[in-house]
């Protein structure tokens, strides 16, 4: 059984911050529901992207502990999220990566070095792939159960969501598993995205109304299986019923004191207190809702929103602490189809095609598209 968020508080107050816990690039998400349709032809020889302006489109578990190390902190590893060699930006880098046929991608990481992370929801299996040359390669192998988002720290470990109940971590060089755990007991869950903090990983769930926490102890230890964290969500969180999409991408507030999650099928992004689970509407002014929102990337103070079915990225310019935002502008290109995910290397965005509106076959083609952001 996991532990509520105030048995830990007192445990956790001892723990010194982890440190290298952030993450070059960010993923979540999951649109959910599959809608039979024609496989798209893509092909091209250059990434083209198209900007438009318009907004009408369908370590410790205290009372601050597990998102706030400080404000250097925070910044260093918002920073991190963008970083990359100046060849990163050039032309020649490929702007498909394909993917093995049949894998159906659904998170996408980023880490220091010019290698991209895709979990499969065929199978659970991670694929690393080269962003120079566009190749790649299976490093572990699925354990059977879909891999939604996931997310790849300073130590080389990738954390998984893995769709029903579990998490699980992987050693990105070896793809030996580290540690598994039971994020939820409900029988219907859906444990989708995941985000890095200084003193945690946190995952969302999109068919219940909580949060989930991995905190992490001195020098970034992982967790006992019975220190898994659930933080209910209250405020002006209202859980849709049914098998809608709920909770889906999640990334830290750029001070980093508070989380943001967006719910997709409400359209709306909340701001949650990692103490009380209360969250509040972030105030976007008149643009549209996000109701297909999946992907969260947070770069600086600039906010990336993949808007799954309708192959855009939104971007938004947020205040420090989060609570309100500016639409900027809407990023697409013509080889989207159905992204759910997005992070970032240099100049480039990076996105997983999921293609929901393509039946899956075992020899369905899949890959990643880069966009200029």
């Amino acid at each position: 059984m996991g532990k509520p968020v105030q048995s830990v508080l007192k445990q956790m107050s001892r723990s010194k911050p982890a440190k290298d816990c952030g993450v070059r690039g960010h993923v979540v998400g999951w649109q959910g529901q599959l809608i039979a349709g024609p496989v798209n032809s893509r092909s091209r020889p250059e990434g083209r992207t198209v900007t438009s302006t318009h907004r009408s489109f369908p370590g410790r578990l205290s009372r601050r502990g597990l998102l706030t190390a400080g404000a250097a902190t925070a910044g260093a590893a918002l920073a991190g999220s963008s970083a990359g060699p100046a060849w990163a930006a050039e032309t020649s880098l490929p702007a498909v990566i394909h993917l093995p046929n049949g894998i159906r991608p659904e998170g996408i990481t980023i880490g220091g070095g010019p290698y991209a992370y895709l979990g499969s929801i065929a199978d659970g299996s991670v694929y690393r792939a080269d962003l120079r040359t566009g190749q790649g390669r299976t490093i572990a192998p699925g354990p059977g159960t879909a891999a939604a988002g996931l997310k790849l720290d300073g130590r080389g470990r990738l954390f998984i969501a893995t769709v029903g109940t579990g998490a699980r971590v992987v050693d990105a060089r070896t793809g030996a598993e580290l540690a598994s755990y039971v994020l939820a007991t409900e029988p219907e869950t859906f444990a989708n995205d995941v985000v890095l903090t200084p003193r945690a990983v946190w995952f969302t769930d999109s068919y219940q109304p909580t949060l989930y926490a991995l905190p992490l102890g001195p020098g970034g230890a992982l967790p006992d299986a019975a220190d898994v964290v659930r933080l209910p969500l209250s405020g002006d969180w209202s859980q849709v019923p049914g098998a809608t999409i709920n909770a889906n991408g999640i990334t830290r507030t750029p001070d980093g004191a508070a989380l943001l999650v967006v719910q997709t099928g409400a359209g709306g992004l909340h701001r949650v207190d990692p103490r009380t689970g209360v969250t509040r509407l972030v105030d976007l002014g008149d643009a549209a809702p996000l109701v297909n929102g999946d992907g969260l990337l947070l770069t600086g103070r600039t906010l990336y929103v993949v808007q799954n079915m309708q192959n855009a990225i939104d971007v938004f310019r947020l205040s420090p602490d989060g609570r309100s935002g500016v639409f900027r502008r809407r990023l697409t290109d013509p080889d989207l189809d159905v992204p759910t995910t997005v992070a970032a290397y240099g100049d480039r965005l990076y996105l997983p095609n999921a293609r929901f509106t393509t039946t899956p076959t075992p020899d369905t083609p899949y890959d990643v598209i880069a966009v200029a952001r």
